[in-house]
């Protein structure tokens, strides 16, 4: 009652702040009463979890495929005919970078992550002739600094911006939690906000009108993932509804991974398995990318998990709820693809603090003088 009372007495510059966001106070409300399960009940699933079978995972096609080549032009003729959109995860803060807006970090020279991405998508839009929409998820932190930094690229379609979703962090008692000079605090409730996000943007709808068929989603920091024709067009021949890129695990590598989950295929995130699942069990890691078909995306129709999360802010704990992309796989049907990890050809180069950038920079340098244009 406290908590809703609470609510009801925000003011009304954050009300509309908060709804015009999707914020749901009764769906608040539910997370702060269902805290007294714990954090783990809450989170692990539930049921039968063990691991996929290696069989179970193609092998994305290289230069050496003898299938390449036809693989690759299939993908080209899907996006000359305008069937392909990008979609670019942009909602993080570098909090390990000074807490800045990523997009905006130099990675290499003075060209930041915003800068290669779009240098990336004016290179593909120039070898085949054909505009190819680049959407950015941003949330409420990053949107107006993405949407400066590009200027007059930004025209609403071709090149476009949408929020996702926003909360307000609890206590742990699940009372609201207030800053030093009491104000509620928001937050972004994940990047599994992507799907109803970018349906109210209008943006995936106008697209499918206009004969769009897939939808490419990677993470911002991760320069590695590039359009690849020959994946599209091996991700079309498929018929699948998702492909899910995945890459060999390293050592200290702590995320999702493919596992059956009472007999069917999903992504799920470490922390969501069983505490007696030995999670080395799993020997690939998924890199958040994702092609989708783009018909069944917007179609998407499922009860999302909102896992709960503890944080530090300001010096005392605070709770917040979020959902994650790769949960799609309980509603999608997804194929898993194994994508090189090492060397020009990887697909997976995330970039998460100011270490992983300057040991990355060669092979980021050799990255954009072979993706970008003008060696950009």
């Amino acid at each position: 009652m406290a908590l809703e009372q609470a609510i009801a007495a925000l003011p009304d510059k954050l009300r509309k702040r908060l709804a015009a966001r999707g914020f749901d106070p009764k769906q608040l409300a539910t997370w702060a009463a269902d805290m007294d399960r714990g954090q783990d009940q809450r989170n692990r699933l539930s049921g039968d979890v063990r691991p996929v079978s290696e069989a179970s995972i193609a092998t994305a096609p290289t230069g050496a495929d003898p299938r390449w080549s036809e693989l690759h032009q299939l993908g080209a003729a899907a996006l000359e005919r305008g069937e392909l959109a990008v979609c670019v995860l942009a909602g993080g803060m570098a909090t390990r970078m000074g807490g800045v807006v990523k997009a905006l970090v130099e990675v290499t020279g003075s060209h930041t992550f915003l800068d290669l991405r779009v240098a990336e998508h004016r290179q593909l839009e120039a070898d085949h002739g054909r505009p190819v929409p680049l959407w950015l998820m941003t949330s409420e932190a990053t949107d107006r600094p993405i949407q400066d930094a590009l200027g007059d690229l930004r025209d609403g379609n071709r090149i476009a911006t949408f929020e996702q979703l926003v909360s307000l962090r609890l206590t742990p008692d699940g009372e609201l939690w207030v800053d030093r000079s009491g104000t509620p605090s928001t937050y972004a409730t994940g990047h599994g906000d992507l799907p109803a996000a970018l349906g109210a943007s209008g943006l995936l709808d106008r697209f499918i009108d206009a004969g769009g068929r897939y939808v490419w989603i990677s993470n911002l920091d991760n320069l590695g993932a590039s359009v690849d024709l020959a994946l599209l067009g091996q991700h079309i021949e498929s018929s699948a509804a998702l492909t899910v890129e995945l890459v060999d695990k390293v050592a200290g590598d702590r995320g999702g991974g493919p596992v059956l989950h009472d007999g069917k295929p999903i992504i799920a995130e470490d922390f969501r398995l069983p505490l007696d699942f030995d999670a080395d069990q799993v020997p690939v890691f998924n890199t958040n990318t994702f092609l989708a078909s783009a018909h069944e995306l917007a179609q998407l129709a499922m009860e999302w998990t909102y896992v709960e999360v503890h944080k530090q802010v300001e010096g005392s704990g605070a709770v917040q709820f979020e959902r994650l992309l790769g949960e799609m796989t309980e509603a999608l049907e997804p194929r898993f693809l194994r994508v090189p990890r090492a060397g020009a050809e990887t697909r997976f180069m995330p970039m998460k603090s100011r270490e992983d950038l300057e040991q990355s920079r060669q092979l980021i340098e050799q990255i954009a003088r072979a993706r970008m244009p003008d060696g950009h």
